[in-house]
């Protein structure tokens, strides 16, 4: 496993079931250039944590979109099973009709690539935003069987946003918002006196 961040975004060109559930066979991450993205690996499809992230990723795909970040999913499975997973009902352990692509890994070269591939040829729960230059500036991997959160993925997102626009960087438990903090020395001793007490 590799830390990615500061580094640029590794491309793909890969088959990817889109919103209307049409297949794309040259959907590449380079499309999106001017964009932020959040990249997520799961492991497979019709399993047990990963519905639970999808859809908790399409209730906010309005969120996302509304701050130019575009969602993308990938897994090692195949467009068609992506495809008869979106028609499958939610009840039926489906994840009917999602609003973002899904991007067949079948040849595990993004897996890979983006260093979440395990032994046993199924992808940990990596999670990568990326910029609108194509660099990764935060990641978080989580193993099999622990859910990501979709609100931290907002935050974070808000929090690149937030320095990128201001110049000033987010202390702890920063939130869309707070104030920022001068990253100077002052500047930090001015937000620590006003909001850390003992």
């Amino acid at each position: 496993m590799s830390l990615l961040v500061t580094q640029s975004a590794p491309d793909f060109s890969a088959t990817a079931v889109l919103a209307d559930n049409t297949f794309k066979e040259d959907f590449t991450l380079s499309d999106f250039r001017g964009k932020y993205i959040v990249l997520f690996c799961y492991p497979l499809d019709f399993t047990f944590v990963c519905p639970s992230e999808i859809l908790a990723f399409n209730k906010a795909v309005g969120n996302f979109a509304e701050k130019n970040c575009q969602l993308i999913g990938i897994s090692v499975d195949s467009h068609f099973s992506h495809l008869a997973w979106k028609n499958t009902n939610v009840n039926d352990g489906g994840i009917g009709n999602i609003q973002y692509p899904l991007v067949s890994d079948l040849d595990k070269s993004i897996s890979k690539s983006y260093h979440v591939l395990l032994d046993g040829g199924v992808a940990l729960r990596g999670l990568f935003l990326i910029d609108k230059e194509g660099i990764i500036r935060h990641q978080v991997v989580n193993d099999l069987s622990l859910g990501r959160n979709v609100d931290e993925a907002l935050r974070v997102l808000d929090a690149l946003q937030f320095t990128e626009e201001h110049g000033d960087v987010c202390p702890a438990n920063w939130k869309k918002g707070d104030e920022g903090m001068k990253p100077t020395a002052d500047g930090v001793a001015d937000y620590l006196s006003a909001h850390i007490s003992d």
